[in-house]
């Protein structure tokens, strides 16, 4: 028995053996669950001021446009600058978008644009920051635990997002949204920290200073369409990611308008989410070492829209607690899935550019996204947000997989 529990703690965490990633992973054990916490209460500072979920989607729109217009030119710059110094320069920018929001709720004068502007702000670092994040993994362990320290970076994602919107909400109700920024301020110097002490060969970060960005990125999406596998990985994680990954504009209005909770509710609701990411995280970091089981994308996306649709059987918060979580644990399986796959069908040159891609589908749909689910709620009420993400997202899938259905069928077969 303890010789099972050994294997299984040594096959989940293994890329931990690598001091690189060991120092890249605390580091972001911390300031993911700061920004977690500044999330939600930015979140519920918004809806609280206006009372609008159209205005709520908004600050998506704005914080995700960033990377729906740039995230091309992001990956040829990552492919290009040395990505260890590219991290510091985004998490220091991160610290000041938080020092900023820290300043002005703590003097009072905080308002609507403030935020549209500083989460604008916070998506151009972002642009940059998510693809080099990405397509670092593979220089601190190597291609052969790429998946697996994909794995457990996404293990303390989603700790952080069942972590930081429950102190969020601890805090908001105590002693406001200010001392929320400002812990998320100070989570962003033990990863500096970090990244600064880790050593990575040269050869490891090519840099040229002469690049023609729009051949480099024509370049890159020509490399992808040449991949069947790389086209349909990125049809549906467009489908997925752009009507099922809203639920920053949809639970806030879904828990207060139709389960009439407040803001315990909203952040119990946004933790159980993260808790069941959390669960498939650790799933996906132990089965790491059988490969990438492309069948997960299909079965996982299905699953999101189809327990999205189930939200509207009942008000009860128990259960809708549950349902939550089963479509937290289903967005890591498919987003886990979505990133080993471009990961391990790309090559070292290319492979910025195409995580920007994956960065573009993952996040840049989101503007697309939250306007949409914020105006169908701002008219058709809380309930309606998952009836329509989920909705659209098992129509548009089965408008993918019906005609690639050889291709599907191939992928259901592999082991």
């Amino acid at each position: 028995m303890l010789k099972k529990v050994g294997n299984f703690f040594k096959t989940t965490f293994r890329s931990l053996h690598y001091r690189n990633f060991r120092l890249f992973w605390f580091g972001q054990c911390i300031s993911l669950t700061g920004t977690w916490v500044q999330r939600t209460a930015q979140t519920w500072l918004v809806y609280s001021v206006t009372n609008s979920p159209f205005k709520v989607g908004l600050v998506g729109v704005a914080q995700f446009l960033p990377m729906l217009v740039l995230s091309l030119f992001a990956g040829v710059v990552v492919d290009n600058v040395s990505k260890k110094k590219l991290l510091v320069l985004t998490q220091v920018l991160f610290l000041a978008q938080a020092i900023a929001m820290t300043t002005l709720t703590g003097l009072g004068i905080i308002q609507y644009w403030h935020i549209l502007l500083l989460s604008f702000l916070f998506g151009l670092t972002q642009t940059l920051d998510m693809p080099a994040r990405q397509s670092f993994f593979i220089e601190l362990v190597g291609p052969e635990n790429v998946t697996n320290a994909i794995s457990l970076n996404s293990t303390i994602v989603n700790l952080a997002r069942i972590i930081g919107p429950a102190l969020s909400g601890f805090l908001m109700a105590k002693v406001g949204v200010t001392t929320c920024f400002f812990i998320n301020a100070v989570s962003f110097l033990p990863v500096i920290i970090g990244i600064l002490m880790i050593h990575v060969k040269e050869s490891a970060a090519p840099v040229r200073h002469h690049v023609n960005m729009v051949p480099e990125i024509a370049d890159g999406l020509r490399y992808i369409r040449q991949n069947r596998t790389l086209v349909l990985d990125a049809l549906i994680m467009a489908v997925v990611c752009t009507f099922a990954f809203n639920n920053d504009v949809v639970i806030p209005v879904f828990a207060r308008e139709y389960l009439g909770l407040g803001v315990n509710g909203y952040s119990g609701l946004l933790s159980m989410a993260g808790l069941g990411a959390f669960c498939a995280a650790l799933v996906m970091a132990y089965r790491s070492s059988m490969g990438v089981s492309k069948r997960l994308l299909v079965f996982s996306g299905c699953a999101i829209g189809l327990l999205q649709l189930s939200t509207i059987l009942t008000k009860q918060y128990p259960i809708s607690m549950i349902q939550i979580m089963l479509i937290g644990f289903c967005n890591l399986i498919f987003l886990n899935t979505a990133n080993s796959i471009f990961q391990v069908h790309s090559s070292n040159e290319y492979r910025g550019r195409v995580m920007s891609v994956y960065s573009f589908l993952n996040m840049g749909s989101t503007p697309v996204g939250n306007f949409l689910v914020g105006t169908v709620m701002e008219y058709a009420g809380g309930d309606s947000g998952y009836l329509f993400c989920g909705g659209a997202t098992v129509l548009l899938l089965a408008l993918i997989i019906i005609p690639a259905h050889k291709e599907i069928a191939r992928w259901i077969k592999e082991k």
